[in-house]
């Protein structure tokens, strides 16, 4: 008898162990998870003013991390809601480091990229992309009342140390700066940002929301917008969604985004740029 309930119990043990094995596969591939029907997870930096960043609390409609006690506020939040609602689902917002969107988005982790992306050839072989839902130009942040705060062309940074964020169109279009102290390519705008305050850089290139961001953030930085400056193409200097390739995603995303009239991004721009934390 004793030996049978012994059987007994390894047979059912092994059962419950395979129970909980389905039930944790279930768990792990629905909830915040690309795949969940009733969800659109997208991912951002949360690091990228104005438009992405982090907060402590859910103030100007900022969204819950997903899996953080934080909150993503910005353009890109505000923009990703938009999507959410017409598609009537639940938003999801994954932190995610600028270097792991891409392969987030490959790997099913997230729906879409909505991170101040810009639709880059090099990208497009890789993913697909919304149409635009933002344009700017480039701009480089120096230091208030330095050396660089007057300069009004590219032949004004020669000498200068100069950098950008690691794997971003930004960081090449210095070579564009003749005699340039181009430095390592940072891995995020804070970081940037820092460097700039300690002097370790003159200045780095960025997009005028960023540039305005930074300088609304804190008085020691400054905007520099050029009168003869860097070439760039549209594709460099626009920003859209990162989409997986041929996503029935794409003509629904495409659909909010016409919807929204080219004003009514500017102000939600504005804003952005007004409610982003002071400490960014």
């Amino acid at each position: 008898m004793k030996k049978k309930l012994s059987l007994f119990s390894i047979v059912f043990l092994a059962a419950m162990l395979l129970l909980a094995g389905c039930g944790s596969g279930g768990s792990e591939g629905s909830g915040s998870s690309g795949g969940d029907k009733d969800t659109f997870t997208v991912g951002m930096e949360a690091g990228y003013p104005p438009f992405n960043w982090t907060q402590a609390d859910d103030s100007n409609g900022a969204v819950k991390l997903d899996g953080n006690a934080e909150y993503a506020g910005g353009y890109d939040v505000e923009i990703a809601k938009r999507i959410a609602e017409d598609m009537g689902k639940e938003l999801v917002i994954v932190k995610t480091e600028w270097d792991g969107l891409v392969p987030a988005l490959a790997s099913g982790k997230i729906d879409a990229i909505v991170a101040g992306m810009s639709p880059t050839a090099e990208r497009k072989e890789t993913i697909d992309f919304s149409d635009h839902y933002y344009t700017s130009d480039l701009v480089m942040v120096v230091k208030k009342g330095g050396k660089y705060e007057g300069a009004t062309t590219l032949a004004d940074f020669k000498g200068a140390k100069v950098t950008a964020q690691l794997n971003t169109f930004h960081y090449s279009v210095i070579d564009q700066i003749e005699g340039v102290s181009k430095q390592t390519a940072m891995e995020s705008f804070p970081a940037m940002r820092v460097a700039l305050e300690s002097g370790m850089i003159d200045g780095y290139v960025s997009e005028r929301p960023e540039a305005v961001s930074a300088s609304a953030a804190n008085e020691n930085y400054a905007m520099v917008e050029f009168t003869e400056g860097f070439q760039t193409s549209e594709e460099d200097t626009a920003i859209a969604v990162g989409i997986k390739k041929g996503s029935e995603l794409t003509k629904q995303i495409n659909e909010t985004l016409t919807s929204i009239p080219e004003e009514e991004r500017q102000e939600i721009m504005d804003t952005a740029i007004k409610n982003q934390p002071a400490a960014q």
